[in-house]
């Protein structure tokens, strides 16, 4: 039987779409290097395709304001479609959860560090009265309200590079980071990494996804020898609760899931956007307790200032 997958070469190689970010050129190169070594295709068989997204271009306001989600994906689904590249590679937790037909992951890679950094305070419990605390999140903002009502949260917007700067401008006293971002930039030592029983991380954190153009079978076959099936079949969960809660990315929603022993453990919480109520559950999944039923349970639970939240 013939071999499906295709042998790039340096004159016609496999191409990596990506964002123009510092993050997203490190992921990038992760599935590059995971590529490589997988098919033991030659360095310049795989080549990355740099473009510059939508929301990378508009700083000033939050993403619900200016078309949500989509902002991260628009110019990379163009290329896709038009065969300027052959796959995308996206922080999944920036990739809106119900997709064009047209698309499908084809491979997450083993998930990095789910946990969120704390930049400014060992802890939040240290962080000033009146601490005014930077991040574009409505999921963090409403962590930290919850947590101390008297925070201040303000709008911090940009790439890891552009936030650390208005930190250490004194714009805002702390900001939040995920970890998982910035291992890949190489600044492991920077803040403090919170539990993740103290502070659920947004769904899909940490787990870098390659998507391609569903019928390009080619590409396909190439990407499944990167993908880790752990790490897939969690993040599919958590994604799921998000599609059943008809969450986007004005929704306070933390999630996790974890193997373990017996089988994939999803945490979940709902927020209000001021922080003032939140409903938490936890289902080990099986063939009746799914990421759907969990979604409805915490909507079923949660009171009027949380559901008018979700579009169910």
């Amino acid at each position: 039987m013939a071999d499906p997958i295709p042998s790039p070469s340096p004159e016609r190689p496999f191409r990596i779409g990506t964002r123009a970010s510092p993050l997203a050129l490190a992921q990038a190169t992760l599935t590059r290097d995971a590529l490589i070594a997988a098919h033991h295709w030659v360095q310049d068989a795989v080549v990355l395709v740099p473009m510059t997204a939508s929301g990378d271009r508009i700083q000033d306001r939050a993403l619900a304001e200016i078309g949500g989600k989509a902002l991260w994906t628009r110019e990379l689904d163009r290329a896709l479609v038009d065969r300027e590249i052959d796959c995308a590679a996206h922080s999944l937790k920036d990739v809106e959860t119900i997709r064009p037909a047209a698309f499908v992951i084809a491979a997450i890679l083993e998930r990095a560090d789910p946990r969120d950094r704390l930049i400014g305070a060992p802890s939040i419990a240290a962080l000033p009265p009146g601490a005014r605390v930077g991040t574009a999140s409505p999921r963090r903002a409403a962590q930290l309200l919850h947590a101390r009502p008297d925070l201040d949260i303000a709008l911090l917007r940009g790439n890891v590079a552009t936030r650390l700067a208005k930190l250490d401008a004194g714009e805002v006293d702390a900001t939040l980071l995920a970890a998982a971002g910035l291992d890949r930039l190489g600044m492991s030592d920077i803040g403090v990494a919170l539990d993740i029983d103290a502070m659920l991380p947004a769904p899909s954190q940490g787990a870098i996804g390659i998507e391609v153009l569903a019928d390009n079978d080619g590409a396909r076959a190439a990407l499944a020898a990167i993908d880790h099936d752990v790490s897939h079949r969690c993040v599919a969960a958590e994604r799921a609760l998000l599609a059943e809660l008809g969450a986007d990315c004005q929704s306070p929603v933390a999630a996790h899931a974890r193997m373990r022993e017996h089988g994939i453990i999803l945490t979940a919480q709902l927020y209000a956007n001021d922080g003032s109520a939140m409903v938490a559950g936890e289902y080990m999944l099986d063939d009746e307790n799914t990421p759907a039923g969990l979604a409805r349970d915490l909507l079923a639970e949660a009171p009027a200032s949380i559901r008018a939240l979700f579009a169910q």
